[in-house]
């Protein structure tokens, strides 16, 4: 974003309204992004079970449709006062989510969780080499990275292409969902710019679901199943990284963001029954290793930041 295009978010923030950065604000960035990858994680877990009802495209259409619903009116954003600039963010902001939900869904239909979330982490890793100024972490996304394939038990080339393929672009998205994010973070107060992305990304999908699912998208007990995962997918991890974004650099960020695959490794052994071996509990190690020296590093910039 260009300098001075937007105020930062203290000063945009409305008093009287309590939004969820003073709410979570107090668990701090790193404690909300680690929340919200515990629950992004075991939403999906969920999700796979949700999809013989109503399919990948009926489950993301009322994961983006019931989250945005609960946005909106929990945050009531302001639809005046914003710039076409704040528009065009926030719309594209929309249509990352659509696209990155959408593309996963269909890997996960495709291939196993766990490969499914190694191959999407991908994009966030790329993304901290791109965006990183500090040598360091180049060390933690290459610690990363090798935790990545090494869960993955290099076996990729057996795995459905498609699903490959559709996980990969999903990676992209995700790369594309956190530069959006900050963006939107900045120019929109609290998590109203969420609440209208989210909003723009359901009207856009839900023609997908509807022609995939039809009638079985009203069904009482999809829906009940499908508005535990919007909550524990879309609108507390969403939420918890809209408001760390601001507080956390993207490069860190995205490193953190390798230990999607561990957790998803934990949230199929205890909802899905699927056991960890040995060299996926190694790469899980690893996977913590490079985000705990994110951690630090980012702890140690702060900590210069407060001398100087």
């Amino acid at each position: 974003m260009a300098p001075g295009a937007a105020k930062p978010p203290e000063a945009v923030a409305a008093p009287d309204r309590p939004g969820p950065r003073r709410r979570w604000g107090s668990l701090g960035p790193v404690g909300l992004v680690l929340a919200g990858c515990v629950s992004v994680q075991f939403g999906g877990a969920l999700a796979v079970n949700l999809m013989s009802r109503a399919g990948a495209l009926g489950v993301v259409s009322l994961r983006l449709m019931i989250a945005a619903l609960v946005l909106l009116v929990v945050c009531r954003p302001r639809l005046r006062g914003h710039s076409r600039a704040d528009w065009g963010t926030v719309v594209l902001f929309g249509i990352t989510l659509a696209a990155m939900n959408g593309l996963f869904y269909q890997a996960a239909a495709r291939i196993p969780l766990g490969p499914a979330v190694t191959l999407e982490v991908l994009g966030p890793l790329a993304l901290s080499v791109l965006a990183s100024r500090r040598a360091i972490n180049l060390l933690w996304a290459g610690l990363a990275l090798a935790g990545v394939f090494l869960l993955g038990g290099g076996g990729f080339d057996r795995l459905d292409p498609v699903g490959v393929a559709f996980a990969l672009s999903a990676g992209a998205m995700w790369a594309a969902y956190i530069i959006f994010s900050v963006r939107t973070g900045r120019r929109f107060p609290q998590a109203d710019g969420l609440a209208l992305a989210m909003a723009i990304g359901a009207v856009l999908f839900l023609p997908l679901g509807i022609v995939e699912a039809g009638a079985k998208l009203l069904n009482p007990t999809t829906l009940a199943l499908a508005a535990a995962v919007a909550m524990l997918s879309s609108v507390l991890p969403y939420t918890f990284e809209i408001v760390a974004l601001r507080r956390l650099p993207a490069s860190t960020f995205a490193i953190m963001m390798s230990l999607e695959p561990a957790i998803a490794a934990i949230a199929g052994f205890l909802i899905l029954s699927q056991a960890l071996t040995l060299t996926e509990s190694l790469a899980i190690g690893l996977v913590i290793a490079a985000s705990m020296g994110a951690m630090r590093t980012q702890v140690g910039r702060g900590k210069a930041r407060n001398v100087t």
